[in-house]
């Protein structure tokens, strides 16, 4: 009920600020699992997309959206979004074990599986995650494109403002392996990174985003 309080607020401020072009909504289905699997630009990625899409959407999203940005964790608590702490392997299980419940009662979760924002507007390499989820549970994962959210609340800033957006939704994908196996995870994962690359047009860095900002000293 919160969420939906939620959603019905801030819907409109959303469309107001960001003009959103959506294509293929069309692909979410309007009943039972599926994962959005998105690339990731702005920490309101996670809020944008539930707020625009008709269906109610768990994003995960890292402990610091919650705590280190006013606004953003406004948002990510009411917006029911899963934390995780990207430091503990545990926690990190625990939150994919949650997914996969929610999933498994027939209900949308959202991801991004390079992990934290591009650092740069390219998109990195994907963590296995989303391969363990989709291979676990059989949900069809939709792959997501968005564009121009990084205008929105820029690097640094603790007030979003106005800048349009786009959001571009793929074709359901269905994949067969085991998720236990860690040539499936890559293989399916890769697959997933590639139908996101396609539908953003992004330059691909075969690196993961947080060891490059690692290793260029960058949060």
């Amino acid at each position: 009920m919160l969420y939906e309080v939620v959603k019905f607020a801030a819907a409109p401020l959303a469309h107001a600020m960001c003009k959103p072009h959506i294509s293929g909504a069309a692909h979410v289905p309007r009943s039972g699992p599926a994962i959005l699997a998105a690339n990731h630009l702005s920490v309101l990625d996670s809020f944008l997309l539930p707020a625009l899409l008709p269906r109610h959407v768990t994003f995960t999203a890292k402990n610091e959206y919650f705590d280190g940005n006013p606004v953003s964790g406004f948002f990510m608590r009411l917006g029911g979004s899963l934390p995780i702490d990207r430091e503990s392997a545990h926690a990190a299980q625990a939150m994919l074990d949650d997914a996969a419940a929610l999933l498994e009662r027939g209900e949308l979760f959202g991801i991004h599986p390079e992990g934290t924002r591009s650092p740069d507007g390219r998109l990195y390499r994907g963590k296995v995650g989303v391969a363990w989820l989709a291979l676990k549970t059989g949900a069809p994962v939709l792959p997501v494109a968005l564009r121009g959210t990084e205008k929105v609340l820029p690097f640094g800033s603790k007030v979003p403002r106005p800048a349009p957006i786009g959001i571009t939704i793929g074709a359901p994908m269905r994949f067969e392996g085991e998720h236990t196996n860690a040539r499936d995870r890559r293989r399916v994962t890769d697959e997933i990174m590639a139908a996101i690359q396609r539908l953003s047009g992004q330059e691909y860095v075969p690196t993961y985003a947080a060891s490059y900002k690692a290793s260029n000293g960058m949060s």
